[in-house]
């Protein structure tokens, strides 16, 4: 070890520091202390050392002479901690097999993000294909909690895949409307098998977390999203002029066109998937 024989005895038998007798004692201190008071914590007893003794004790300092002690305050009502049993509803069919999706329509996730656009506050459901990364349909809502946009996202993922022989995987979190009867009452006759991410785990999903931290980082960093003043948005050829149809549907336009655009984005390649 690299140490001189005369030094190791040395160390040995070296008289004790100032601290570590002035540590020993304070620990005999506590511990008698809360033999005669065993009712009080640390708090109190370290008040009750500054008060009576000639030495001085932290709270801080108390508190780790009763964890090195294994000693706490009693008392006559006990607590009683029962252990948290999480039960999900559906079980989680992914975990980390995200490489072994090798077909559209296969796995399919959804989650929900939130736009603040100056005053406005806008909730948007997603569905994405996670072979193609295509949004296959999303849903907004302005008003916070809505559930509407959810149920009305899975209505258009069950139309999509109806007629089809294999079955698909819908991944979602364990958000409330993802885990209601009302929610799940929509898929009973069809092929769509639940599966949900673990609780407090959003990197059960990452492809969803992913594709909604870069939608936002367009919309907001290219397309000025945060900038919007007014309802409408900021002024476009064709918005200025004519509100388009998705405003008149109370969809914002700015965040719907940029929608569609992702929307049809990877068309062309599901069209060549399907051909292969």
């Amino acid at each position: 070890m690299g140490v001189s024989r005369s030094g190791f005895y040395k160390w040995k038998n070296r008289d004790r520091s100032v601290q570590r007798v002035h540590r020993d004692v304070l620990i005999a201190v506590i511990e008698q202390v809360h033999k005669e008071h065993s009712t009080h914590g640390y708090r109190w007893v370290a008040a009750f050392i500054r008060i009576n003794y000639p030495f001085g004790c932290s709270d801080s300092y108390a508190y780790k002479i009763f964890r090195f002690l294994g000693i706490e305050s009693q008392t006559r009502h006990k607590v009683h901690r029962r252990p948290r049993k999480v039960k999900d509803r559906y079980p989680n069919l992914i975990y980390s097999t995200w490489e072994t999706v090798d077909r559209p329509r296969q796995v399919i996730v959804s989650d929900m993000t939130a736009f603040h656009i100056s005053l406005f506050y806008i909730e948007v459901t997603f569905y994405f294909d996670v072979y193609t990364k295509q949004i296959l349909t999303w849903r907004m809502a302005e008003r916070r909690g809505s559930r509407d946009q959810y149920v009305d996202g899975l209505e258009d993922v069950v139309g999509m895949l109806r007629g089809c022989k294999e079955a698909t995987v819908l991944h979602t979190d364990q958000g409330s409307v993802y885990a209601s009867l009302a929610y799940n009452e929509l898929i009973r006759d069809s092929l769509i098998v639940r599966s949900m991410s673990r609780a407090g785990k959003p990197t059960d999903n990452p492809v969803n977390e992913a594709l909604n931290g870069w939608i936002k980082e367009e919309l907001y960093i290219d397309f000025k999203l945060g900038e919007c003043k007014n309802r409408r948005g900021p002024s476009r050829a064709g918005y200025s002029r004519k509100p388009p149809s998705s405003y008149k549907r109370g969809k914002r336009p700015m965040l719907a066109h940029r929608m569609r655009m992702y929307t049809h984005k990877r068309t062309d390649w599901n069209e060549q998937d399907g051909k292969e």
